[in-house]
């Protein structure tokens, strides 16, 4: 099983930051959201603010926890561990992925996810209505 940290960015009008994995990645074209793998002795939020740095070029908080969700793939398992984030400073510049945009939360389901991300789309989408 692999740990993975993912990022929920919300933005001031509380839109969602999504990347496009590049035509390179696994995953082709496939839209996620912006993280990376837990490193050996690495928390998961740490795991998240280096990936979030490296990937975008940007500093991020964290707000709160999701609840993980695990994703079985041919080769590998994977737990996705999201969080909820904001910009705390820098400007988003892509060094990995082909594309990002900003979504209001009702646009989420209209792309074209990789299948791990997508309970946690349901997820997200469900804790808005309750609150």
């Amino acid at each position: 099983m692999i740990d993975v940290s993912c990022a929920l960015i919300k933005g001031q009008n509380g839109e969602i930051l999504v990347t496009q994995r590049s035509s390179k990645m696994r995953l082709p074209l496939k839209w996620e959201f912006p993280g990376g793998k837990v490193e050996l002795g690495e928390t998961e939020e740490d795991c998240l603010i280096r990936e979030i740095a490296e990937e975008l070029g940007i500093l991020i908080s964290i707000d709160r926890k999701m609840t993980a969700r695990i994703h079985h793939q041919e080769e590998q398992s994977i737990r996705l561990i999201p969080f909820v984030c904001k910009i705390e400073k820098g400007e988003i510049c892509l060094t990995e992925h082909a594309a990002y945009a900003w979504l209001a939360p009702a646009g989420l389901k209209q792309l074209d996810w990789a299948e791990a991300d997508l309970p946690v789309v349901d997820d997200y989408l469900s804790s808005l209505v309750q609150n």
